[in-house]
């Protein structure tokens, strides 16, 4: 999926709108000072450092399946417990936390519900479960301009629209499906503004997640050809990128 990249890299690609929705994800769950929460799909640790903030570093979990994420995050965040380790299979015991949460992780996950299901087994009874993706369906994500522009030059080119929870409502049916209660569904704004067009442009070519792997999939002119059409549509800057994420949030219960 293109997430095996330096941390680095990924922070400057999502890692600044990431950094814009960790808090709202946080409030969310209702995070506050004596829980224990979980970060599910914590890259390079956007999330978890709002926890480590909230908690304390003892009180915060973290997973990963991609090394370099693994290895940023034990050493942005020492005292966090960091493991790699996938959605569906989380290394770790019933009932643990307070709050489990994933920031833009649920589209990604081999099956959604199962990852959810994993999330509310090791959430206590009481506790939430919370998680947000990006509005890939309707456009309004980080990336709609990128894939407005990719597809106009390429109709084949595969977008993030498919994925699952992306689409108005679908989150929270995936909420429901994986059995949590009181499910309910809100939505998170990340705009951002960029100083040039550079600044939105480059972190495209780091081959970061399904957009940086389309990138690099294309020869040198109809590079060129994406990012022109690109600087056509959005100017030089400094301009704000809109970017709307849906949310969900659930009780488990006994």
């Amino acid at each position: 999926m293109g997430f095996d990249v330096a941390a680095e890299s990924y922070d400057r690609f999502m890692g600044r709108f990431s950094r814009l929705l960790s808090p709202q994800l946080a409030d969310l769950a209702a995070v506050a000072a004596g829980q224990r929460a979980l970060d599910v799909g914590c890259g390079p640790g956007a999330l978890t450092g709002e926890l480590v903030e909230r908690l304390g570093a003892e009180h915060v979990a973290a997973i990963d399946p991609s090394a370099s994420f693994v290895a940023a995050v034990r050493e942005r965040y020492p005292g966090v417990i960091v493991s790699q380790a996938s959605a569906d299979r989380l290394p770790f015991g019933p009932r643990e936390f307070d709050a489990t949460m994933a920031q833009l992780v649920v589209h990604f996950m081999p099956d959604p519900v199962a990852g959810l299901r994993e999330m509310a087994r090791t959430t206590r009874h009481g506790g939430v479960v919370a998680a947000c993706v990006w509005d890939h369906a309707g456009g309004h994500g980080p990336l709609g301009l990128f894939w407005r522009a990719a597809r106009e030059l390429d109709p084949r080119a595969a977008d993030e629209s498919d994925l699952p929870g992306t689409r108005r409502g679908q989150l929270v049916e995936l909420f429901e499906a994986a059995g949590l209660d009181d499910v309910s569904g809100t939505v998170l704004d990340a705009d951002l503004e960029h100083a040039s067009f550079e600044a939105w442009w480059e972190p495209f070519t780091e081959g970061v997640g399904p957009a940086g792997a389309y990138v690099a999939s294309l020869d040198e002119a109809s590079r060129r050809r994406l990012r022109e059409l690109c600087r056509t549509q959005i100017g030089g800057g400094p301009f704000t990128v809109p970017a709307r994420a849906w949310a969900a949030r659930g009780v488990v219960r006994g």
